[in-house]
């Protein structure tokens, strides 16, 4: 059939084409259109961020700790000034900054970070290597899970600490002693977490995977192991911390032999000697290594996560 054309308009003998109507622009799915309606929940669930300035990240994330910070040495230099106790009991603020001075220019508390940071650090990459595997495979069979993990929840729940006697008479003093008690304070936290975020995951994944032809490692590394990263990751989170408290006290308790000198030897010398100023050092170095590995590494890693998630706001 010829394509249509415009009516023709009698003006009268003559006929004029009428010209056709221009077609509207478009620049989405018409109202009401299956297209349409996806784009607005998409636009729901997307969240909009905008970039933080560094005066943002200054005034909401540096300037509070600091002036806690400030605060707590405040108090504590009124506490010491007021109440007047021995230095080698209580010492105060200068006195711990003096020491510190003196720590720092005969090389002691940095050789002493140095050597904790080493172990708890490769200590930890052991033990992910380790847990994420075995979490994985407890986590894919039910009959395994039933079996191991109540003893992974029970080996959390135990002080890593209880390991150290065990771990001098089998190894002996060196550091495949501190390793080993690393390991055990870590693995079981990295694995409960990924069962916990296994938990999480929607059934509807799962069956998706079956119906793409994923099994065995495949479903686990692909499907199963991206799906619960939240979980995973607070596991890591916890067992980085759990694998740090252990290796604190395994220097504190396993001190000679080929073990090298770490923050909590430096802690169990100030104990030695009675001196108050050398173990509050040791403790604040625990205590900064702690906080900034939580707030430089896994606190923006968890934070990116979620809101990749659309589980965290741009504000919080």
């Amino acid at each position: 059939m010829p394509p249509e054309t415009a009516a023709p308009a009698v003006v009268g003998r003559a006929t004029a084409p009428v010209p056709a109507p221009a077609p509207v622009p478009s620049h989405g799915p018409a109202a009401g259109h299956p297209a349409a309606e996806l784009a607005g929940l998409d636009a729901l669930q997307t969240e909009r961020t905008r970039r933080t300035s560094a005066a943002d990240v200054l005034r909401t994330k540096v300037a509070p700790p600091l002036v806690a910070l400030l605060f707590a040495l405040l108090l504590w230099q009124l506490l010491v000034a007021v109440l007047g106790p021995r230095p080698d009991v209580v010492p105060g603020p200068v006195d711990v900054a003096r020491q510190v001075g003196v720590l720092l220019s005969d090389g002691t508390v940095l050789g002493a970070l140095g050597t904790s940071l080493w172990r708890g650090v490769s200590g930890f990459l052991i033990a992910v290597a380790v847990a994420t595997p075995l979490g994985l495979l407890v986590a894919q069979w039910q009959g395994l899970r039933n079996a191991v993990g109540p003893l992974i929840s029970g080996l959390q729940v135990l002080p890593s600490v209880a390991w150290v006697p065990a771990a001098i008479i089998w190894f002996g003093l060196s550091d495949a002693t501190v390793y080993f008690v690393v390991l055990m304070g870590a693995v079981p936290s990295i694995v409960n977490g990924m069962l916990a975020g296994v938990d999480q995951i929607p059934p509807q994944l799962r069956r998706a995977g079956h119906v793409l032809g994923a099994s065995g490692w495949t479903m686990a590394s692909r499907i199963v192991l991206p799906a619960a990263l939240p979980g995973y990751v607070a596991g890591l989170k916890q067992g980085w911390a759990f694998s740090w408290r252990s290796l604190m006290g395994a220097e504190l308790i396993a001190i000679g032999g080929s073990i090298g000198f770490g923050l909590g030897s430096l802690l169990a010398q100030g104990r030695t000697v009675s001196n108050m100023a050398v173990v509050m050092v040791a403790v604040l170095a625990i205590l900064a290594v702690g906080i900034l590995v939580e707030l430089l590494f896994f606190n923006p890693v968890e934070r990116r996560l979620l809101r990749g998630r659309g589980l965290l706001g741009h504000r919080s």
